[in-house]
């Protein structure tokens, strides 16, 4: 009985192992940082966890790997520096409600998993996808934000030589500059957030032992 056991368990094996020989090549380390390592599946999970934040069609194509692999390297960083300075992550019911928002955009529950299904993705990644995003895009505007100071010129100009134009543009009525000048102000402060943040991550990443160990095949 227990060699009948014996052979039975070698036949599942051999049965089993042309899948684990398959996973294991599907699946490869893509990048080296630090002590840690990023693989395929992680690049390949970012872009089309983008892809459906993005609203994209269908027919889009992934980013490149090595795109992919840029943004992985710079989440790490960011989530590394947030991580040991104890950075609050986004409440759970924050998160459920951007994931609902989202689900929304597709017309019923039906389409939105069938989205999901499309794109190889399933509910917890996409929630855990989220919760990344809001995490990391709120740790850069709590270390950036105190110092992205935008001057009163840099409204004016903002509203002369770009607002003004395109909704002259588009035949849309001009509002004053009194009216927008908060938004205005946020969206250039916004960008001074995203432009501190990428000078920071590009000094980092010179700073870091990095290694991309090279592509093969696109995620």
């Amino acid at each position: 009985m227990r060699r009948d056991i014996f052979i039975l368990a070698f036949v599942i094996f051999l049965a089993c192992a042309p899948v684990l020989r398959a996973q294991q090549v599907v699946d490869r380390i893509v990048a080296r940082i630090e002590d840690d390592i990023l693989t395929q599946s992680e690049a390949r999970e970012l872009g089309v966890s983008q892809r459906l934040m993005n609203g994209d069609s269908p027919a889009k194509s992934l980013p490149g790997e090595d795109e992919l692999i840029q943004r992985l390297l710079d989440q790490w960083i960011v989530r590394t520096e947030a991580t040991a300075a104890r950075f609050p992550l986004p409440a759970k019911e924050e998160v459920q409600r951007e994931v609902e928002r989202l689900a929304a955009q597709f017309g019923s529950a039906d389409a939105y998993r069938a989205r999901l299904r499309e794109l190889g993705l399933t509910a917890e990644s996409v929630t855990r996808h989220i919760e990344r995003q809001i995490f990391l895009a709120r740790y850069l505007d709590y270390k950036f934000r105190p110092v992205a100071h935008v001057e009163n010129a840099q409204v004016e100009a903002y509203y002369r030589d770009e607002l003004a134009p395109q909704l002259r543009r588009r035949g849309q009525e001009i509002p004053s500059l009194e009216n927008v000048e908060g938004q205005i102000r946020e969206l250039l402060t916004q960008r001074e957030i995203s432009a501190r943040a990428a000078k920071w991550l590009e000094e980092t990443r010179a700073r870091l032992r990095i290694e991309i160990t090279g592509k093969k095949n696109a995620p």
